[in-house]
Formats: structure tokens, C-alpha cells, sequence
């Protein structure tokens, strides 16, 4: 059997490839009103094809555990029972489909309040539906973007509160894996690194101080996610600033830290809290820190970043650099690229609904 077509189970649940979806916000939902944030018919398509085109693992995208956690107002949301009793439908396909429900849990700190990419994702005034972006300090993420509110530690206790709420909400709506998301530049991110985080309090300055907000969210979705269900954390390897940013010797200690606290995997990507640097792109170009993860400290570990195709990801798994796949571009192209792969590989044991098995 082909390595990425191997089960792979972490705590009591077994994923039934190594073949999984990369968290893709949609900015979708509804933007204000009673309904806002909640997923609505293009979300229950968009994520029914990828489980019927058989990927083991369906991470939704960020889902902002507050209003003011958006990255748009188009986000979806956990903050409140009728958003999770949306999702319940998506979870129940994706179960039907033999695919694994996860969620992303994130607040998007001084990256909120955005317009969607498509309408050039530029920040958004109070007048056209925006709000003041919260941060660990008052530094704007680039130029152009507003001076964001410097969290109190009363907020940030409050902050810690909503992310175990959300994740309350989310095993109510049938989800068996929770990521907290600590990439990309948003809130946990931005107090992660140096570049971002200023404070001169119990949360900034040394690296136990910035490691802080994070291990708090972790501890306080770990205590009420059932004990025989996996917690993964989404993490930027690197800043890739040369000096004053989060680097990979700084991922490969939380990672030992993480692992301590009870979150079962790191989903190792890079980049996203410095504007204007350049990070050099190429297939599998983030893998390394993943598989640097793995060897140093034993965590298990996904890698995403142009995994294109089925040979590529097959020698990542085989090769022991990481332990599944993640998906982003590629499963929008092709939904079904599962069914490619394990074609292509010399078959695997990947779930064809009935209403397709002539076609394959």
C-alpha cells in the first residue's frame, strides 16, 4: 500500500488517509446581522466535494472564535449556537463520506477587518462595515493598515475564554479535530514573534513571555476538547525577516513545549506576520521545517506549501518528513485529486461514492 494511503490515528481517532485539506478562508458567510458568520449553502458544497473526492481530513477554514477575531466580515464564526448548528450539516456529510471533520479556531488580532481578497483584501473603515483591529501591541501590520488597540490583560483573559467557547461550540457541531490556528500573522502569531509583539508585561519580551497567550489558548481548548480527540496547532516556522522575527530554532523549542500541553500534531507553515518579505516559493518549499519538527522533537507533523503532486507527497509521508499531507490550491483545482493520487500510486483504499465508481 502506498504510505500516504495509510491510516493514521492520533489519540482514539483514525484518519483514514494521510491525504488532508489545508484551512482556506472562504470569506463567505453572511457579514452582519443575526446570521453573520454563519456557513451557508456555497460552504456546504465547497466542503462536501473534497470528502466525496476522498480527502481523509477536511480542516475548515479559520473560523474567528469573535466578531472582532475576523479577518473579514465574510469569516465564519463560532462565536455564537447558531453558527455551530449550521455546521452540523457539514460535519454530518463529510462522516457520511467516510472524511474527517476538523475546524481552525482563530482571531486574526491586528489583521482584521479586511476586505476579501478578491475585492483587494485593502482594511476596512468603520463605514463599510470594519472595526478596529485588536493586537498584543500598537504596531500596524503594514502601511496603510490602522494602529491596532494594544490588548489589556483583562482582554486577553477574555480572548483565552472565547477560543474554549468556540471549541465547545465546535464539538457540539460534530467536529472530531480542533486547530487552534498560531500562523500566518494573526493574533497568536503576532505574539509569538518579536517583530509584532512589543509588551513589556508577563506577555512580551522573552520567549516564555511571548509563548505565553499561546499555551493559555492551548490549555483552555485542551480542557474542554475530549481527552480521545486530537488537538493540532497551526504555526509559522519563520518570519523569514533576517534579524527580530520568529524563526525555526523558536518553532522547534514551542513545538516540545506544545507537545507538553497536550496538542497532538504541528501543522507547520511559515510566513504571514512581516509585509514585504521576500520568501522563496518553490514545490514543498516549507517541508523542511516540518521535517526538522519531527526528527528533533518527535512531534508528529503536517506539511503544506506547493504539495502538488501524488509522487511528491508520497516520498514526504514515505520518507518520514512528515506524517500526512496538506492540501490548499491544489484541492480547489481538483477536488477528486485524492482518487489521482491513488491512481497513480498503484491504488490505496479510498472511499468511491457509488454515484461515481463507474466513472473511476
Amino acid at each position: 500500500m502506498s504510505a500516504l494511503f495509510e491510516p493514521y490515528t492520533l489519540r482514539s481517532l483514525t484518519v483514514p488517509n494521510r491525504v488532508w485539506m489545508s484551512p482556506m478562508c472562504q470569506y463567505s458567510a453572511e457579514p452582519d446581522g443575526p446570521a453573520a458568520g454563519v456557513a451557508g449553502e456555497w460552504h456546504a458544497a465547497h466542503y462536501a466535494a473534497r470528502a466525496v473526492g476522498g480527502t481523509g481530513l477536511i480542516l475548515l477554514e479559520a473560523t474567528a472564535v469573535s466578531p472582532e477575531g475576523r479577518i473579514s466580515p465574510g469569516d465564519l464564526g463560532l462565536w455564537n449556537d447558531r453558527q455551530a448548528e449550521a455546521l452540523k450539516r457539514i460535519t454530518g456529510f463529510l462522516r457520511e463520506q467516510g472524511a474527517v471533520a476538523g475546524i481552525q479556531l482563530a482571531h486574526a488580532g491586528r489583521k482584521a477587518s479586511t476586505d476579501a481578497p478578491w475585492r483587494g483584501g485593502a482594511p476596512l473603515a468603520a463605514d463599510r462595515g470594519g472595526w478596529r483591529p485588536l493586537a498584543p501591541s500598537p504596531v500596524p501590520f503594514a502601511e496603510g493598515h490602522p494602529v491596532p488597540h494594544e490588548l489589556t490583560r483583562e482582554e486577553i483573559g477574555r480572548i483565552v475564554r472565547q477560543f474554549a467557547d468556540a471549541a465547545r461550540r465546535a464539538l457540539a457541531a460534530g467536529f472530531e479535530v480542533a486547530e487552534v490556528h498560531g500562523a500566518h500573522g494573526y493574533l497568536i502569531g503576532q505574539f509569538l514573534s518579536p517583530h509584532s509583539n512589543r509588551r513589556t508585561d508577563a506577555y512580551g519580551g522573552s520567549f516564555e513571555n511571548r509563548t505565553r497567550f499561546a499555551l493559555e489558548v492551548v490549555d483552555a481548548v485542551r480542557e474542554v476538547w475530549p481527552q480521545e480527540l486530537p488537538l493540532f496547532f497551526r504555526i509559522s516556522a519563520t518570519d523569514w525577516l533576517e534579524e527580530g522575527g520568529w524563526t525555526a530554532d523558536d518553532t522547534v523549542r514551542l513545538a516540545a513545549v506544545l507537545r507538553e500541553h497536550g496538542v497532538d500534531l504541528l501543522d507547520v507553515s511559515s510566513g504571514g506576520n512581516a509585509a514585504g518579505v521576500r520568501i522563496p516559493v518553490g514545490p514543498g518549499y516549507q517541508v523542511p521545517f516540518a521535517a526538522r519538527v519531527r526528527a528533533e522533537t518527535g512531534m508528529p507533523v503536517a506539511a503544506v506549501g506547493l504539495v502538488t503532486e501524488p509522487e511528491q507527497a508520497e516520498k514526504i509521508v514515505a520518507n518520514g518528513e512528515a506524517d500526512a499531507v496538506l492540501l490548499g490550491r491544489e484541492l480547489l483545482r481538483d477536488p477528486h485529486w485524492a482518487y489521482r493520487a491513488a491512481r497513480e500510486l498503484g491504488g490505496g483504499p479510498v472511499r468511491v461514492p457509488d454515484q461515481y465508481a463507474w466513472a473511476l
